[in-house]
């Protein structure tokens, strides 16, 4: 089963993409703000993440270019 990353900092909006994609089959696991997401990346694989712009903490071009130091991960922002 394929593993997704959903970074996103409004709830409405991450409950609907997370259910979009369960129900699709993926395992899906969230962070609100950009350090959780950090913090996610160094302690597990997943397939893709789906990032948002504008999170608390650190923005998400910022986790993406921490990202990209490491890995080839595909994301969506």
């Amino acid at each position: 089963m394929k593993k997704i990353l959903v970074v996103e900092d409004e709830k409405d909006i991450q409950n609907i993409i997370k259910a979009f994609l369960e129900n699709a089959e993926y395992k899906v696991e969230t962070a609100d703000d950009g350090l959780d997401a950090i913090n996610f990346i160094q302690k597990n694989n997943y397939d893709l993440i789906l990032l948002d712009i504008m999170l608390p903490k650190i923005d998400g071009f910022t986790v993406c270019e921490m990202i990209r130091k490491n890995s080839n991960i595909p994301i969506i922002i």
